[in-house]
């Protein structure tokens, strides 16, 4: 079993594998119940999982009260993780944002506090970092959150940011065939201390060996737009895929504890893995008994390649 990670600097231990609630909130996807997210979570714990992940964006907060009653009569036993979204970024927005999760988490305080997109994504208002960290700062000092992080910031905007408060995380996109933040995000936080919380570590279910040659999806299911299934990337995702399948059988794990361990390889590196079932949370939760071998590692370094040689350096996964 892998041991429980700190936090950046803080305080807070967090178990490598982070329960994903973005499924929670229900928009963009399809066939999600909240009962059945309800049990998957208290699957989670059960099974080792500590951390949870969140926003307020995430269903209008339906993912965060979702959260809330899955971990009624269990909250110290959890690390609850939330984020406020690019256009609520403004400072007496960001408290209000945070005075809002707070009320949809049902705590006092939330244990990391994140900035979901830089200011300006998605057309939102062009706000001055500093603005936001001083909020962020100020919440910090005040007991309501105690970690602050960033969620799809680059090299140089998490740089900026560090300039006006302690960051304790980098949440980027991550997975054996999504890795550009490789390039320059990465390094950066293992030279101060930032942890990598990775989401789409299993690149939205591909890496589980969900899909097929010819995969469809339910109206309202945003993978449509995912780049990798994309006419020109996907017969090599298909390939890579399908080379990672013997290297399973031979560990006796899945595709997605392989995916999941492939990440948590990395050091300091955290991987966040939705479920929408118990069994898929206690799937999820198995991979942190995993440790592949520098051969296992160099195999599936050589699957990817023909995948990721085919994208350029923008790390946004979907065409929106």
């Amino acid at each position: 079993m892998q041991k429980a990670l700190r936090l950046g600097t803080s305080d807070i231990m967090i178990s490598p594998v982070v329960m994903g609630m973005w499924q929670a909130g229900k928009e963009m996807w399809a066939g999600i119940d909240d009962a059945e997210i309800k049990k998957s979570v208290r699957a989670a714990v059960d099974a080792g999982i500590s951390a949870f992940d969140t926003a307020e964006m995430y269903g209008k907060g339906h993912s965060e009260r979702i959260l809330a009653a899955a971990t009624a009569g269990i909250r110290d036993r959890v690390v609850l993780m939330t984020k406020v979204f690019s256009n609520h970024l403004q400072y007496d927005q960001v408290i209000a944002a945070c005075h809002r999760s707070l009320k949809n988490l049902n705590t006092d305080v939330i244990d990391l506090y994140q900035i979901h997109w830089p200011a300006g994504s998605f057309g939102s208002r062009q706000v001055p970092i500093e603005e936001t960290m001083r909020a962020m700062t100020d919440l910090k000092a005040q007991g309501k959150i105690r970690a602050v992080g960033v969620s799809n910031f680059s090299r140089a905007q998490l740089e900026e940011a560090a300039r006006y408060g302690r960051i304790d995380s980098l949440q980027p996109p991550y997975s054996l065939l999504w890795r550009q933040a490789e390039r320059d995000a990465l390094p950066y936080c293992a030279a101060n201390d930032i942890t990598v919380l990775a989401y789409s570590p299993m690149a939205q279910g591909i890496l589980a060996g969900r899909f097929g040659a010819a995969p469809t999806f339910e109206k309202g299911d945003h993978r449509r737009g995912h780049r990798l299934f994309q006419p020109d990337i996907y017969p090599q995702v298909l390939k890579a895929v399908e080379g990672l399948g013997p290297i399973a059988r031979r560990r006796g794990v899945s595709l997605a504890q392989l995916a999941l361990a492939w990440v948590l390889s990395h050091p300091d590196t955290c991987a966040i893995a939705g479920a929408r079932s118990p069994a898929q949370a206690a799937e999820n939760a198995g991979a942190m008994q995993v440790e592949l071998s520098t051969s296992e590692l160099a195999a599936m370094e050589a699957l990817s390649r023909p995948v990721t040689g085919l994208l350029d350096d923008n790390p946004v996964q979907w065409d929106f």
